[in-house]
């Protein structure tokens, strides 16, 4: 590697300049509450989801003298680990000598950790961001065990967007007739257009195209030696087809045409670890039978279901679903789903107890659809000894008494800003 492109890069890297309306991030004050920690903070996400932003004005933050490298540059294309001792001795070259690295998409150089250790033997701060779960891989639990902190980044969440497009509603305990219209618009427009801070922005369906193949290309094909790239495309189109409906790696197998359903498994731990996609299992006091039986499968954001997917006609409620369990998901909940005679939607672990029941539907209003929401909430409710349980839907509120237990019903837009 060269000192002169590694040099060329630093200096075009810093130019770059924070819009002047990013979106404010409820991550980057937790991130904050770490900078006097002498743990490696690092932050995965899908890519675009905003960790960059995030870095970047965290550095503006601190308002201390540092290091920003991103390594997600085509430039870098031959860097290997032996050159991070040169691109440290040019960083304090063109920048001087300070004490905390903000690294972007690091774990694109094989044996990253050890370098990263080195710094922060020598007491340096560090701030790492990448795309990819296996930054927490075997080697880093093996180079960094105890040294590091680790935090996810999502898409925006309807807080964050509501917090950027009208952050007064936030402050009021009640709303007016005008304000509850204005925040049922946001929610409308969170439903089709997601929490990607790009496409929020500027709502092109390319650039959501370009998003998805940048993941399958350079997360999961390339990175993995991937050769049948029609059947895992098949199985993201198949997955993000059905969302929120049971599936099995031997059936998706024989729908795609591979012979093993391991291959399957595969890819889908692929997706997870890229946060494509994410899977729960049903309920089971034995985690044998929860590893065997039937899963579910949710997108990480509300807009790429529609560009990776196929629907004759909008299945809202799969949305609003999907949207409900990545609320979950960022509030760290441990999550499976129940079904014995009847089904439910959520049920949340913490520890070895079950803690709450959750049922997601569009609306109560139809007798059939409220009969059938009401017996799956119910019998998860009897059978993890619940007392409370919560009915999603999009507009409806109602405090219930059902035998001895309190059903809460409420909207999830309203649902989503309480927590």
């Amino acid at each position: 590697m060269k000192s002169q492109i590694l040099k060329q890069i630093i200096a075009d890297q810093r130019e770059y300049t924070l819009p002047k309306h990013f979106f404010e991030r409820e991550l980057s004050k937790t991130i904050l509450e770490f900078a006097e920690d002498p743990s490696i903070i690092i932050t995965s996400g899908i890519r675009r989801s905003g960790k960059s932003t995030i870095q970047r004005a965290l550095q503006e933050t601190l308002n201390e003298e540092s290091y920003f490298f991103n390594f997600d540059d085509e430039r870098l294309i031959q860097f290997q680990v032996e050159d991070f001792q040169l691109l440290l001795e040019v960083l304090i070259e063109v920048a001087g000598n300070h004490s905390t690295f903000f690294f972007d998409e690091i774990q694109n150089i094989k044996g990253w950790e050890r370098f990263v250790r080195r710094l922060y033997e020598q007491g340096k701060k560090i701030f790492i961001t990448g795309s990819n779960a296996n930054l927490l891989s075997k080697e880093l639990g093996t180079h960094l065990t105890g040294r590091y902190i680790q935090l996810e980044a999502y898409p925006l969440s309807f807080r964050e967007i509501v917090n950027h497009e009208s952050p007064e509603i936030l402050a009021k305990n009640a709303l007016s007739t005008q304000n509850r219209g204005h925040l049922k618009g946001l929610f409308s427009n969170y439903i089709k257009y997601g929490g990607i801070p790009e496409y929020v922005k500027f709502k092109k369906p390319e650039y959501l195209k370009d998003l998805l193949d940048g993941i399958l290309y350079r997360d999961i094909i390339t990175k993995y030696g991937i050769n049948d790239e029609k059947a895992l495309r098949e199985v993201v189109f198949y997955l993000a087809s059905n969302i929120g409906k049971e599936f099995s790696y031997t059936k998706i197998a024989q729908m795609v045409g591979i012979k093993s359903p391991n291959t399957i498994s595969k890819y889908c731990d692929h997706f997870e670890q890229c946060y494509l996609f994410f899977f729960i299992n049903r309920y089971n006091h034995s985690l044998k039978k929860q590893i065997q039986s039937n899963k579910k499968s949710y997108m990480i954001d509300p807009a790429l279901i529609r560009i990776a997917g196929f629907r004759v006609s909008e299945d809202r409620g799969r949305l609003l679903e999907n949207i409900v369990f990545l609320h979950l998901k960022r509030k760290t909940k441990e999550i499976y789903f129940h079904k014995e005679k009847k089904e439910c939607d959520f049920i949340l672990r913490e520890g070895n107890q079950i803690t709450e029941a959750i049922q997601v539907t569009t609306s109560l209003s139809d007798p059939s659809v409220r009969k059938r929401e009401f017996a799956g909430l119910l019998e998860a409710m009897e059978s993890y000894n619940l007392k409370k349980g919560i009915i999603l839907t999009e507009d409806e509120e109602e405090n219930l008494n059902e035998k001895e237990y309190s059903i809460r019903i409420i909207p999830i837009h309203k649902w989503l800003l309480s927590l």
